[in-house]
């Protein structure tokens, strides 16, 4: 799927909960279609509706109840959240500022990191990368930094930033050994490695 029929499923989804809340007048603690519903109904492969939801449940709008399903958790919002996530989609500087921004949240993840470093921190990163490769790695990689500082709103703003970002360009060259020598970097306290590794990404 090219990034702009991905970018069409996404709108395609947040338009379909935005009308079956309003067309059955649900409320927060209400139940929404399933995935295979929204699959069926919007002729999307299950990952990328699994994707969208997810980046809608990140907004704090939705929340995922494990054998039971996906509800409201809030509404008031939701117009907001579907003119952000359009305008996002659609204005090219947007989406350069958009990685922009993803990107200096990974630098300061890596750089908080540096200061938070210690024997059990980078058994727990070694672990992530032997667990997790390519641009997964890199993804639980720069989770586990966020959570090692020990700040959440860094780390919400990020997740919230990431879930939207894989609806435009972003880079797919997560070559082998990347997080290996993220976490030599942050070990060494090699401020400029770290910003060279993580701009190579995004080309700048």
């Amino acid at each position: 799927m090219t990034n702009s029929e991905k970018a069409k499923v996404y709108q395609e989804v947040l338009e379909k909960i935005r009308l079956f809340i309003e067309q059955h007048q649900l409320s927060p603690g209400d139940r929404l279609p399933s995935e295979r519903d929204l699959t069926e109904e919007l002729n999307a492969s299950r990952s990328s509706i699994r994707e969208a939801l997810r980046a809608i449940e990140l907004l704090g709008l939705i929340e995922t109840r494990h054998g039971e399903g996906t509800f409201i958790k809030t509404y008031r919002p939701y117009h907001t959240v579907s003119l952000l996530s359009t305008f996002i989609l659609n204005g090219t500087r947007t989406k350069e500022e958009l990685l922009e921004v993803k990107m200096l949240l990974e630098l300061n993840a890596a750089k908080l990191g540096m200061e938070h470093i210690n024997q059990t921190s980078i058994k727990r990163l070694h672990g992530t990368i032997m667990k997790y490769s390519g641009h997964h790695c890199y993804y639980y990689f720069i989770q586990e930094l966020f959570l090692l500082c020990k700040n959440d709103l860094l780390l919400n703003i990020w997740q919230l930033i990431e879930g939207f970002s894989k609806t435009v360009d972003v880079a797919d060259e997560f070559r082998d050994g990347i997080c290996q020598e993220l976490l030599a970097a942050i070990e060494n306290k090699d401020e400029h490695e770290i910003q060279l590794i993580i701009g190579n990404l995004y080309h700048l």
